[in-house]
Parts: C-alpha cells; sequence; structure tokens
C-alpha cells in the first residue's frame, strides 16, 4: 500500500499537494468512507437499520485506526480490508451494541472497498495535480504571449535549424500541458468509478435491491456508477495510469527544454533565483536547473509504472490471483510523481528567467546558415529548384568550413548577385522575416486556452 513518503528522497521527487491524497492515512480514511457509503446506502434501500448506519459511519474515523498494525496484520488474508473490517466492528459494537455491528460491511467484498477507495484517492489527488498543471498553464501562456516577437534559434536533433520565437516554444507547452489536463480531467470525470459487485460480482446478499445499492453508494462518494462490477476489468485502472503517465510526460519534455535552454553555452533561460536554489557543494558560481532536474527525475520512473499497471490487466475469471495486488502502489506512487511533477513544473514556469539578448547572440552564431531555407526559396524562380540549392548548400559548407559568414559568401558569388543585390541578401538573412505564422499559431494557442471545469 502506499506510505507516507518524507524522509531523504521523498519531497524530492513528490513534495506537492497531492501527496497528503495518496498517504497511508488518506488511504485508510478513503476506505472507511466505503464503508459507511455502504451502510448509508444500504439503509436508504431498507436493508440496514438506520441507527446501525449511524453508528457505522461515526465510527469510520481514520484516527482511530494504526495503518502500521493494519498493515502487518492484512498478510493473513493478502489486504488491509480484513483486518479493518474486523476493527471497524469491534469499535461499531463498542459503542452502539453487536446488532449494529453486524451490517459493517454488508454485501461487500475486500476488493470493493478498497477499488472504491484507490478510486476516491485517485479523485482527491487528482485536484491539486490539476490545479497545478492549470497554473503551469497559465504561466505558460503569459510566457507565449510576452515573448512572441523574442527570436530564437529553433533546433532540431539537437542543431540550430530555423528561425522561431520563444512565444511559439512557450505555446506549445501551453497546448501540450492543456491536453494533458482535459485528459486527466476526463478520466477523473467519467471514469473513476466506485465498485460494489459483492463476491463473485453478482450482489447475492444484497437481495433484489443490490442494483438500487450499488447506484446510491456511487452517489454517496461522489464517483461515477459503474454499468458493472470492474473487478477483473481494469481498463478504468488503466486509462487513469495512461492519462498520468501522458501528464508526467508532458512534463518531462518542458523541463528537458528547460534544462538545455539553461546550459552555459546556451544561456537562453535560467530558472527563479532563490536562496538556496540551484546551488552546488564545491562550485560556488553554479546555478544548476534543480527545478528542471527533479522534474525529469520523477517524470523518468513513470513509464515503468504505467507499464506495471497495464500488465496487471489480464485478470482471471471474476478474481484476480496477484494481478490485482499488484497495482496498489503503482497507482499511489503515478499519482505521487505525476503531483511532485506537476507542481515543480508550475513554480518553474511562474518564475522562469527569459534572456532575449542570448537568444538573438546565439541565433547570429552560425553567421546566417539559419536562412538558407529562405535565399535558396528566392533563387528558386531565377535559377530553378536543383541549382539554387545546389549553390545554397555550396556556399553554406564554404561558410561554416572557413568560419566565414554566410553574407560574405553570398555577396562574392555571381550567380547570387545576378539575382539578389545587398539590400536584398541582408533582407534574405534577417531572421524576423523568416518567422512564417509563428504569431498566428501563438494565437490560436491562446484562444484554445480550456477553463479549468472545478
Amino acid at each position: 500500500m502506499p506510505s507516507d513518503r518524507g524522509g531523504l528522497f521523498g519531497p524530492l521527487s513528490g513534495g506537492s499537494r497531492a501527496d497528503a491524497e495518496v498517504s497511508d492515512r488518506a488511504l485508510l480514511q478513503a476506505m472507511l468512507d466505503a464503508e459507511w457509503a455502504l451502510a448509508a446506502a444500504s439503509a436508504r434501500a431498507g436493508i440496514v437499520p438506520d441507527q446501525a448506519a449511524a453508528a457505522i459511519a461515526g465510527a469510520c474515523q481514520a484516527d482511530g485506526f494504526d495503518p502500521d498494525d493494519l498493515g502487518r496484520r492484512a498478510l493473513g488474508a493478502g489486504n488491509p480490508v480484513v483486518p479493518l473490517v474486523r476493527d471497524l466492528t469491534e469499535r461499531v459494537a463498542g459503542a452502539a451494541g453487536p446488532e449494529a455491528a453486524r451490517w459493517v460491511h454488508h454485501g461487500a467484498t475486500s476488493q470493493d472497498i478498497l477499488d472504491t477507495a484507490a478510486s476516491l484517492v485517485a479523485f482527491r489527488a487528482l485536484g491539486p495535480i490539476l490545479d497545478d498543471l492549470d497554473g503551469a498553464a497559465r504561466a505558460a501562456a503569459d510566457l507565449a504571449d510576452r515573448h512572441r516577437a523574442t527570436v530564437m534559434a529553433g533546433r532540431t536533433l539537437g542543431q540550430q535549424a530555423l528561425p522561431t520565437t520563444f512565444g511559439l516554444k512557450a505555446a506549445g507547452w501551453l497546448v501540450a500541458l492543456d491536453e494533458a489536463a482535459a485528459e486527466l480531467e476526463r478520466v477523473r470525470r467519467t471514469r473513476l468509478a466506485a465498485q460494489l459487485g459483492g463476491a463473485a460480482g453478482t450482489l447475492a446478499s444484497l437481495g433484489p435491491a443490490g442494483v438500487e445499492v450499488a447506484a446510491e453508494y456511487a452517489r454517496a462518494l461522489g464517483l461515477c456508477e459503474p454499468t458493472l462490477p470492474w473487478h477483473t476489468n481494469r481498463a478504468r485502472v488503466a486509462e487513469l495510469a495512461g492519462a498520468l503517465g501522458t501528464a508526467a510526460g508532458v512534463t518531462g519534455k518542458l523541463a528537458l527544454d528547460v534544462t538545455l535552454l539553461a546550459q552555459t553555452e546556451v544561456g537562453e533561460v535560467a530558472e527563479p533565483a532563490a536562496d538556496g536554489h540551484g546551488g552546488s557543494s564545491t562550485l560556488p558560481h553554479k546555478r544548476n536547473p534543480v527545478g528542471a532536474v527533479l522534474v525529469r527525475a520523477a517524470t523518468a520512473r513513470v513509464p515503468g509504472l504505467v507499464a506495471t499497471l497495464l500488465a496487471a490487466m489480464a485478470q482471471e475469471q471474476e478474481r484476480a490471483t496477484g494481478a490485482w495486488h499488484a497495482e496498489w502502489e503503482p497507482q499511489a506512487e503515478l499519482l505521487r510523481l505525476a503531483g511532485g511533477a506537476a507542481a515543480r513544473t508550475r513554480e518553474l514556469l511562474d518564475g522562469l528567467e527569459v534572456h532575449p539578448d542570448r537568444m538573438r547572440a546565439n541565433l547570429a552564431a552560425t553567421g546566417g546558415l539559419l536562412l538558407t531555407e529562405r535565399i535558396a526559396g528566392a533563387l528558386a524562380d531565377p535559377l530553378g529548384r536543383p541549382t539554387a540549392d545546389d549553390l545554397i548548400r555550396r556556399l553554406a559548407g564554404e561558410a561554416a568550413a572557413g568560419g566565414r559568414p554566410l553574407r560574405d559568401l553570398l555577396l562574392a558569388d555571381q550567380a547570387v548577385r545576378a539575382h539578389l543585390d545587398e539590400a536584398g541578401i541582408d533582407r534574405l538573412l534577417d531572421p524576423v522575416g523568416y518567422l512564417g505564422s509563428a504569431g498566428r499559431l501563438i494565437d490560436r494557442a491562446l484562444a484554445a486556452r480550456r477553463p479549468r471545469r472545478g
């Protein structure tokens, strides 16, 4: 089961508001919430006496139970619900008598309670995760708008390719964050379901009112009502895993961009400056991109967890022998890691320092080679495309090999000068004039900003 992650490493990969929602105490409370909701739903159907349902609800407070003790005793049955039900029954009996206590856990099996609790934990943890993704997207939108005219080198396969703008890069981050959040919202709203099927998925112990109890049970908890019990249909778990994996991948890509742009030789962005942030144990001058590094470290662990949950989908017959058990810790850890990555991405973008002067200097570092596509295009009509491409490729190679500005070679080449004068060459070498639809694309990204549904 999930554990409260503190110690030396816990805050580094998590440390967000989502941590409290995936702690042992949070899961314990979610299991107790499932127990009181079951009693309440059964009381509304006339199965459980109202007084017993009230007594059960009054006893379902996590502070009265010891997660460590429950975990040790879980070894006997293979899950912590069994000892929890035993303790809860004793607690209700002590407060309201054995007649009330006999209705604890009535109609449910251990998997009903634990699956429902896992859905509740995910629903609650996704609240702060979505809030942080939305905050990161707002920061990305602000960067996109403020830097729509900040020209920089676009890089492909690690090399400078064409001019772009930092605003368009930030707009790309924005759209990816919004898309990831939209999928998490969909899963939260439509796929996190209550589980109630009884021992073999028939709701037999609830008699003819089983379907009505299951519906009221889901409503009381604020979870989706599934069409059928999903004891061995783990599509919901897989969808949650996939959505969390996607969100982690988006934040990991963004963090990778920041680490590359923050390299000393690039220096186009820097993380927020704060006391102790980015320091080195031996090098006083260093300002490491620690926030981005921690996002990358957390998200690097996510694909393996997603794979574990997908591998656990094949569950036999009506109840699984081990695959279900394999889900518990990976799902909680996924929520914790995605939460930490989302929170740090928000902090990173909120305080990101952008250095347009370095962007412009790096753009000029190749002496105009980023504009070869544009120059070849301008010469394609008079010379023909193949001839123009070969000419500019040869001149670009000479410029790179000799460390000379492309402009000098263009001005000295007779075939070029037959069609382009000095002013024309300078115009073609101005990166501001070769940004294509960057501005319109930024506008599209900003216009598509997805409002939070809450």
